[in-house]
């Protein structure tokens, strides 16, 4: 047992009665105006997850090791810098 039309149009005329075209005009325009804030603040909290993501790869890259081992003693060897 769901809803017609009928039982649908009745309803709003009953609800139309009740609250007035003002009232749902301006309950509309609430509901409408927090969907759009519910999505602006998904769409930032989704940018900032994709930055988040990008400095955690970054930092998880792996660096240039410059340094070598001497196989023969074992020693790390660090390249000389000129100046």
């Amino acid at each position: 047992m769901g809803l017609s039309i009928q039982h649908l149009i009745v309803l709003l005329v009953i609800v139309l009665l009740v609250f007035g075209t003002k009232k749902l005009k301006s309950l509309g325009g609430d509901l409408g105006g927090a969907l759009k804030g519910f999505k602006d603040a998904m769409a930032d909290n989704k940018k900032e997850g994709a930055e988040e993501e990008a400095k955690r790869v970054v930092a998880e890259s792996p660096q240039p090791n410059t340094a070598h081992t001497d196989e023969k003693h074992g020693e790390t060897i660090k390249p000389e810098h000129k100046s």
